[in-house]
Formats: structure tokens, C-alpha cells, sequence
């Protein structure tokens, strides 16, 4: 495996109008927008940014990044 496979921490982003803006209860599973799938924390976290500053206004919408390396692989230590 080459060293930038050994790297990949696997990221989700998503988004969608929440039934309380404290919290991740999104209001209906099938609007989620999926913004992609992002090798490391950094691009996600930009495009997290993008679309959490266009609806900035709107408190009901929500955009989130999601850990998927941990999910998929919960005993790896580190980051």
C-alpha cells in the first residue's frame, strides 16, 4: 500500500434541516444532501465551511462531518 493510502482518514459530509438546530435529528432522511467523501480531515472540513456559510441564516440547516474511519475501523489508534 503506498503511503498516502496508509494515511486516508475516510470523511463524510452532510446536510439537511434539523428538528432542533442543537442537535443532528435530521427532520427527513431522504432530503440529506451528501456534499462527498473526503480522504482526510482538512477537505472535509472545507467543504463542510462552504456549505455551512450558504445557509448561515437559515438556523434549521445543518451540515456535519462525520468520522467514517472510526466508525470502520474503531480499534486503530490515533487521530
Amino acid at each position: 500500500m503506498s503511503e498516502e493510502h496508509d494515511q486516508q482518514l475516510l470523511h463524510l459530509v452532510i446536510g439537511g434541516r434539523v428538528t432542533d438546530p442543537r442537535g443532528v435529528n435530521f427532520q427527513d432522511l431522504k432530503d440529506i444532501h451528501v456534499v462527498g467523501f473526503f480522504p482526510d480531515y482538512a477537505s472535509a472540513e472545507e467543504a463542510w465551511r462552504g456549505w455551512a456559510q450558504r445557509t448561515v441564516d437559515d438556523a434549521e440547516m445543518k451540515y456535519v462531518i462525520v468520522h467514517l474511519h472510526k466508525l470502520l475501523e474503531p480499534d486503530l489508534p490515533g487521530k
